[in-house]
């Protein structure tokens, strides 16, 4: 197989080592808008050539994927970006692999499936971790429904999995990551609710009970899982994201939101105000910080789920038992699992465009993952009952 990552940024870079070291990938083009970046990536990786590459640029990118059997891109923001790759590789006959975690580009994608099935090309977006690993999670709950009511993926931010207590609550999110993540965290997010596509304001508290007695809350932010769940695990009634945060960050990030809804702060100014936090902002969140709830004991990054079994209420929590480091570790956790969806798709692929859940064979990407990242694991575990009361 003949693969190209367009980005050669911290997850581009990270996607194309792994690539690097699999078999079946006879040949690697690392592309860049920085000719210089993507040499120093390709640079002693085997089989790897560098090329400059402008995903704007229409012909030159159709040129670049024409000689590849397979595309994996790293380069957002993709409501910029996504769509057009994604058109280029149809035309190219190349399959496709992206990371998007905006639910708004996700739709957007996903109307390519006509394009997609006509040419015969098997497109798979949000690979990353959350979607990608979060969506295989509720895969695997929900399957083990006979009727799913509701279904919830969650990933940690700064509460719980984190290798020191002390860091910065914001220290994975610096940069465009920042900028992405207050993109979500305002306006309005989609969720599911009565089984429906439904808008509402990010950074609403969900609590949960899972199985073991666990409890927490956790904070509703706009990434795809619901619109993509819809349509593949079809839950009835409940579905969103959720971000485990203490609650003095719950408090903060609320007041970002507020300011940025209110046209008093950009996405890129609020991004700007992560770490170090704003004073002044810091002090109107102090009355939330303290009344807010937490995330308990809730697992670092799980997927839950209920409905019924032979007409009986059952609560199931498919949980990656990890090094909390990984979680923590976004070039890890995000281009590793999109290299290893990359490097499965020959034996998988399906004309359409697909979440991962619709395609992916999960066991298979958590063992290869293990590989990787020795001791990570999928632990699955269930009771009776409902997540919410």
């Amino acid at each position: 197989m003949r693969v190209a990552v367009l980005g050669a940024g911290a997850m581009g870079a990270r996607a194309a080592r792994t690539l690097a070291g699999l078999p079946g990938v006879e040949a690697l083009v690392v592309g860049d808008l920085d000719g210089d970046v993507a040499a120093r990536v390709a640079a002693g990786l085997p089989r790897a050539t560098a090329r400059r590459i402008d995903v704007t640029d229409g012909p030159a990118l159709r040129g670049a994927l024409a000689g590849v059997d397979t595309v994996l891109t790293t380069v957002g923001p993709f409501y910029r970006f996504g769509a057009g790759v994604l058109r280029a590789a149809i035309e190219t006959g190349t399959d496709y692999v992206d990371i998007c975690d905006d639910w708004e580009p996700t739709l957007h994608l996903l109307e390519l499936d006509g394009a997609a099935r006509a040419a015969g090309v098997c497109a798979v977006v949000g690979a990353g971790a959350s979607p990608g690993l979060s969506t295989l999670l509720a895969g695997a709950a929900a399957g083990r429904l006979d009727r799913v009511r509701d279904l919830y993926t969650a990933w940690p931010v700064d509460a719980v999995g984190r290798p020191s207590p002390g860091d910065a609550p914001a220290e994975s999110m610096a940069g465009a990551a920042g900028v992405h993540w207050m993109h979500q965290c305002s306006g309005e997010v989609a969720e599911l609710s009565g089984g429906t596509v439904v808008r509402r304001a990010p950074l609403r508290p969900v609590a949960l009970r899972l199985p073991g007695g666990r409890r927490g809350t956790g904070w509703t932010v706009g990434h795809p899982e619901p619109v993509t769940l819809h349509r593949t695990a079809a839950p009835s009634g409940e579905s969103a994201c959720l971000m485990l945060l203490r609650p003095a960050t719950a408090a903060y990030l609320d007041v970002l939101r507020r300011d940025i809804d209110a046209g008093r702060l950009s996405p890129d100014d609020a991004a700007s105000v992560l770490e170090p936090p704003s004073r002044s902002r810091v002090l109107r969140s102090l009355p939330g910080a303290f009344t807010r709830p937490g995330p308990g004991d809730l697992p670092a990054f799980f997927a839950a789920a209920d409905g019924t079994v032979d007409g009986r209420p059952v609560r199931i929590c498919a949980r990656l038992e990890t090094d909390g480091a990984l979680l923590h570790d976004m070039a890890a956790v995000t281009g590793v699992p999109a290299a290893l969806a990359t490097a499965q798709l020959p034996g998988v692929r399906r004309p359409g465009v697909h979440p991962p859940d619709a395609v992916l064979d999960g066991p298979r990407l958590f063992a290869d993952l293990a590989v990787a990242f020795p001791g990570t694991r999928v632990i699955i575990e269930e009771e009776a009952g409902w997540l919410t009361d």
